[in-house]
């Protein structure tokens, strides 16, 4: 990581620890103050490649290799335009020969192969696709803003459990203060002895500290993650462990427990898609109806 340095100043990360790289379409890297000095009118040419650039298109390099910035860059710009989805194949062959292509284009720029006739092939791409790709635009927005929703939504709550943590520990320390308080208050008026207002004291603090940890038991937890994976406490009301092996005492030792089994399964399922309300609700019917007739064969 040291050795990364500018090519034209040759300062390096080394001698500068606070340099910063930036990058730009063609892979190349320059540091901050050669990208302000070169590109002073806001365009001008890669003092490697001879590539012309402009100033507002170098970005910080976030990798090692500025390759792999280069890559991810043009990775996106190609995810734009060939933006299909599985259930736009008649067959997942045509959609796996759909993600083939996808990956010779990305190679092909990054790596500089055939760039002219790449360019042309996805600019008749992007022509005879022109209504699918605004479409499937559209979709994607909405899968965003659903997100998007949700995330705010699970903050909202996240921060509400935080408030009323923090109230709740402000009244256990009012708490504590006025049983000290009243111990004090005692020790100075009353006339019984101090031998049994300690051991009174301590009586009440046993109980303030019972009820304290009591309250602390009680999580309040939300019934959907963001991502739509149900909370561990809701699936045996749900049904969900209606068809998992239940855990045999020598499995609870190491752990085990027949809900955790059947919570990893979900997660393990559902880690690659992104389960909308509607269709989360559409699975909780298909899987309320499989396990009905499962149960009634």
């Amino acid at each position: 990581m040291d050795d990364q340095g500018c090519p034209r100043c040759k300062t390096t990360k080394y001698r500068n620890p606070s340099l910063k790289l930036m990058v730009n379409v063609c892979g190349h890297t320059l540091c901050e103050n050669c990208v302000d000095m070169l590109f002073v009118r806001g365009s001008g040419n890669c003092v490697q490649c001879d590539t012309p650039l402009r100033k507002s298109n170098f970005r910080v390099q976030l990798f090692e290799d500025p390759a792999v910035d280069k890559e991810v860059e043009i990775r996106k710009k190609v995810l734009k335009m060939y933006n299909k989805r599985d259930f736009d194949f008649p067959s997942l062959r045509a959609y796996n020969d759909y993600l083939e292509r996808v990956e010779d284009i990305v190679y092909n720029l990054t790596n500089n192969i055939d760039v002219d006739n790449t360019k042309q092939m996805m600019e008749q791409y992007q022509k005879d696709n022109r209504d699918t790709i605004q479409k499937n635009k559209v979709k994607l927005t909405r899968e965003q803003e659903e997100l998007e929703e949700l995330l705010l939504l699970e903050q909202q709550g996240n921060d509400q459990r935080r408030l009323d943590n923090l109230q709740e520990e402000q009244r256990q320390l009012q708490a504590k203060r006025k049983n000290k308080q009243a111990l004090l208050d005692d020790l100075e008026r009353s006339r019984v002895p101090a031998t049994i207002l300690l051991a009174q004291h301590k009586d009440r603090v046993a109980q303030l500290e019972t009820q304290i940890e009591k309250q602390k038991q009680v999580v309040k937890t939300s019934t959907v993650f963001s991502t739509g994976i149900i909370m561990l406490d809701h699936l045996g009301r749900l049904g969900y462990l209606n068809h998992v092996r239940a855990a045999m005492p020598q499995d609870t030792a190491g752990g085990y427990s027949s809900g955790l089994a059947c919570h990893r399964a979900l997660q393990d399922a559902f880690s690659g898609l992104f389960p909308t309300p509607r269709l989360w609700e559409a699975f909780s019917i298909m899987s309320f109806s499989g396990s009905s007739s499962l149960e009634n064969p």
